[in-house]
């Protein structure tokens, strides 16, 4: 509350009742700030992101018509982004949960948790080692410190653990008010992992991880999303002049969109890209969208991603 201004007259003096109703209206006041201030106090003190659907940065459709993206909570649940690997590189999954309010916590379980039989089928896998416990996540202004156990450390190349690094720092900057990750070991804070001596900065951000995601990450879209039209298409994105290509597929292999859209940046400069494609079914029930960019050279398509989706 501002102060009130200075005037150049003097109050008037108040009456007995006057100060009688000023004073209980003051202690109201008090009583409901000591009762009611919660909000203000998770905001300050919180360990996890709460849900809201303008932390999602690019909301598509799942099952049961709801937003997909970041964070799309409702009384039936909330759908998360969880971070897995596609060959060498990271890819989205989409989880739905129960409803809560602990959605960091929760998309790091559904992560650690490893790739669903369907998720494996559409090619997704996890780098993190089986076994691997969540032992504590708070945030302090946008960083995350994950805590997680020694298995997360056990095994695997330069390769294999920059993937699953990088899978812990997708999965928790989804949320708006997570900027980059710190990392401990059994409580130990870490920025040197294995006998590789994979290295990076504490904390650490996205941009710390681009060796590893494609050149078009598809974020909003994930393997057995069932999406309408319009369906949403964003990600992250660095291509030739920023152009993003997308179509969508269907089922018996005819080309229901081929479109495109440009991000906010590109040749050499990571950009975001949103695009609202409209397609005509038909008699599909399913069929997949299917992002890239063109290579200059010769018009041929460049890290396509093809993700299956169904029709609702």
């Amino acid at each position: 509350m501002q102060p009130a201004r200075r005037s150049g007259t003097r109050p008037r003096r108040r009456g007995p009742a006057t100060l009688a109703l000023l004073l209980g209206v003051l202690i109201a006041a008090t009583a409901l700030v000591g009762c009611g201030g919660g909000d203000d106090q998770v905001k300050s003190s919180s360990s996890e992101p709460t849900p809201s659907t303008t932390e999602a940065s690019a909301p598509g459709t799942t099952a049961g018509g709801t937003p997909s993206g970041t964070v799309a909570p409702d009384a039936a649940g909330t759908t998360l982004d969880v971070t897995l690997v596609r060959g060498e590189k990271v890819g989205t999954a989409h989880r739905r949960v129960a409803p809560t309010t602990a959605v960091g916590r929760a998309a790091m379980e559904q992560l650690l948790a490893g790739p669903t039989p369907d998720e494996q089928a559409a090619g997704l896998s996890s780098a993190i080692p089986a076994g691997t416990r969540l032992l504590g996540l708070s945030i302090d202004g946008g960083t995350a410190t994950v805590d997680l156990s020694n298995e997360f450390v056990s095994g695997g190349g330069s390769l294999s653990v920059r993937l699953r690094l990088a899978q812990v720092v997708y999965t928790l900057t989804q949320f708006g008010t997570v900027d980059d990750v710190a990392f401990r070991i059994d409580g130990k804070p870490t920025t040197v992992f294995t006998g590789d001596g994979v290295i990076i900065p504490s904390p650490a951000g996205r941009n710390e991880f681009r060796d590893v995601t494609p050149l078009v990450f598809l974020e909003s879209v994930a393997p057995g999303d069932i999406v309408s039209s319009p369906v949403k298409v964003a990600g992250d994105a660095n291509t030739f002049e920023g152009t993003v290509r997308i179509k969508l597929v269907g089922a018996d292999g005819s080309v229901l969109a081929d479109t495109f859209t440009t991000a906010t940046s590109g040749s050499g400069t990571w950009g975001t890209f949103s695009k609202d494609v409209t397609f005509a079914k038909g008699t599909n029930t399913a069929g997949t969208v299917v992002v890239f960019w063109d290579s200059p050279k010769d018009g041929s398509p460049q890290d396509v991603t093809e993700v299956p989706v169904a029709f609702s």
